[in-house]
């Protein structure tokens, strides 16, 4: 069965939203060419019934994996059990594997929401706002449940990647891994992966969350005639993942880096308690580039 889709249009771009796949972004694309601004997702793409297959996800209430089947809070443990076929850890909470309701819908805005009770009681809200070529994203969890729980946000975009793909997002370190890819200690960015000035995606895959983060990052595609402006507010983290000899990569503006239950002083997240909400923003401009 193929999920409904949503429809928001300005004068320049398309985007197309699947409420019941997890509140993702199937596309965003520009109508004179049809050019794919996010990662293009195909009617397989579309039947698989899966988020990681589509242009992006939200990351609710925590981002990345999480160690030691679980997290500690103030009033007691939280086990969070796997959640992916393809992952040994809980990864990317537990917002992306659950249909969200369309509360809000105009020619320009959709708003979407989520009750969840897993891995305690939260709801999520994200709305999608379209101007000019703008594309306005703005996440808003509130804390349900009785127990206090830590809290993350963010999300997960895919990037067309070719040969001649750059990226200008000013980092001041980033997080070493461990064998189960969790975050163990913070190092000096190498010269390829400091992208304070714009450049080149290095031939190595990243996977790795960076800090010290402004919120402004510019994603060029001069192959393609175009760079995506963007800013993040209430992210002082990205993740980055270059896959290997693939056609994409993410750029991810998240609240905390991977694994930071587990970290000293729990960077980047918030204890809420019932009522209270924390929230993210992340805006994509599209700014057509001059010929030759």
């Amino acid at each position: 069965m193929t999920a409904e889709l949503l429809i928001l249009e300005d004068k320049l771009t398309r985007l197309t939203l699947a409420p019941e796949l997890g509140g993702s972004i199937v596309n965003w694309t520009l109508h004179n060419s049809g050019h794919a601004l996010l990662r293009h997702s195909d009617q397989q793409a579309l039947q698989a019934s899966s988020p990681r297959r589509l242009a992006c996800y939200p990351l609710v209430p925590w981002s990345n994996r999480i160690g030691q089947g679980g997290f500690s809070s103030p009033d007691g443990w939280f086990d969070l059990p796997a959640n992916s076929a393809t992952d040994p850890l809980p990864i990317h909470g537990s917002a992306w594997q659950q249909p969200w309701q369309v509360i809000e819908q105009s020619a320009s805005e959709i708003c979407l929401q989520l009750d969840s009770h897993l891995p305690f009681a939260y709801r999520a809200q994200q709305r999608f706002r379209l101007h000019d070529g703008c594309l306005q994203m703005h996440l808003q969890v509130t804390h349900l449940d009785a127990r206090a729980a830590w809290h993350g946000l963010g999300w997960h975009p895919y990037f067309p990647r070719t040969a001649h793909t750059r990226l200008r997002a000013a980092a001041q370190q980033f997080w070493q891994c461990d064998q189960s890819r969790l975050s163990s200690q913070l190092a000096p960015l190498p010269s390829s992966w400091n992208f304070t000035q714009a450049q080149d995606l290095p031939s190595e895959q990243i996977d790795h969350a960076f800090t010290g983060w402004d919120g402004s990052c510019q994603i060029i595609q001069e192959d393609a005639g175009y760079q995506l402006q963007c800013n993040s507010q209430g992210a002082d983290y990205f993740i980055l993942f270059t896959p290997s000899e693939q056609n994409f990569f993410c750029f991810e503006p998240v609240s905390h880096p991977v694994n930071a239950h587990h970290l000293p002083g729990q960077p980047g997240l918030r204890l809420l308690r019932q009522g209270q909400t924390c929230q993210l923003s992340f805006s994509l401009q599209y700014q057509a580039l001059p010929l030759g």
